[in-house]
């Protein structure tokens, strides 16, 4: 008789909305877990978080299901889920803040009917990004932050809104931090939003050139912890250089510039020019000076 009263099997949609039910109520409750009820809704959002991860990624005897996954994303971007995830996100222990970032992560690439809705749902939320980046200033937080961020700033709105947020100068304290986990988790992060998307980078070196090359010189090259100092010229000085270069060759190239940009360069030109004339790189290489000469040409002739 058993048999015939069986649940039936929830669906994706039904395992998130689960889950956002006990993350709103963990977000109104306190820290305290002592009574009997929190720990049962603690453990059964622990298992939500798992069971959602491994829709996402599967597990070791079965593929990601599309179908299942398109359903977990449409529901999960519905409402504040991702909100709830990262505001509660303290108060899960170690594994399940582990699988939750996970979660996030992998939604940043889900495609549901060859869309991102995750690039919309962060567009209209784009305030989010201020709690992840502040997250370096939590050293049990930190690490899962700064892995969300990374995967948030694929998108380019996202990479856009954090480059232009005044928190950006806070990467260059954050990448000296003495603990040398978060401080290279940070120097990733800081690395991925300068090489990510060329053009927004431009745009954005071309209008805060002088500040960010004045705190790039001062906290990175000139700093007084050798692991920052030597990050900053062995991984990070050369190769976010030579990007800037590539996605400022392509700027400086275009015909089309807009009148506020061309005045910018303007303004600038003789500074630009001595830049570019002392700008080199570790190795020949003909194409690069070929392409250094051309943008010198453009720069010149305006």
């Amino acid at each position: 008789m058993k048999g015939l009263f069986k649940s039936k099997p929830r669906t994706p949609a039904d395992v998130v909305r689960h889950t956002r039910d006990l993350l709103l109520f963990v977000d109104r409750n306190s820290e305290s877990r002592e009574s009997k009820r929190e720990e049962k809704q603690m453990s059964e959002l622990f298992k939500n978080v798992r069971e959602l991860k491994q829709i996402l990624y599967g597990n070791s005897d079965s593929e990601p299901v599309a179908e299942a996954c398109a359903q977990l994303t449409q529901e999960f971007f519905k409402e504040d889920t991702l909100r709830l995830f990262i505001k509660c996100l303290p108060k899960l222990n170690l594994e399940a803040r582990k699988d939750a970032t996970q979660v996030v992560a992998n939604l940043q690439r889900q495609q549901v009917q060859f869309k991102l809705i995750a690039s919309d749902y962060l567009e209209k939320n784009l305030d989010l990004m201020d709690v992840l980046i502040v997250g370096y200033e939590n050293t049990d937080m930190a690490l899962h932050y700064g892995a969300m961020l990374r995967e948030c700033i694929r998108h380019q709105i996202v990479a856009k809104y954090v480059l232009n947020s005044p928190l950006m100068k806070k990467f260059f304290d954050y990448i000296q931090l003495p603990n040398f986990d978060i401080a290279a988790d940070a120097a990733a992060t800081f690395k991925e939003l300068l090489t990510r998307h060329k053009s927004t980078v431009s745009e954005f070196l071309s209008k805060n050139y002088e500040w960010f090359f004045a705190e790039y010189n001062t906290k990175l090259l000139e700093s007084s912890n050798y692991i920052t100092r030597r990050q900053a010229v062995k991984e990070s000085s050369k190769s976010i250089q030579i990007e800037a270069f590539h996605v400022f060759k392509l700027f400086a190239a275009n015909q089309h510039k807009p009148a506020d940009i061309v005045s910018i360069f303007v303004a600038n030109k003789s500074k630009m020019l001595r830049l570019l004339e002392d700008f080199k790189i570790d190795k020949e290489d003909e194409q690069f000076e070929a392409d250094k000469a051309q943008v010198m040409k453009e720069i010149e002739a305006l």
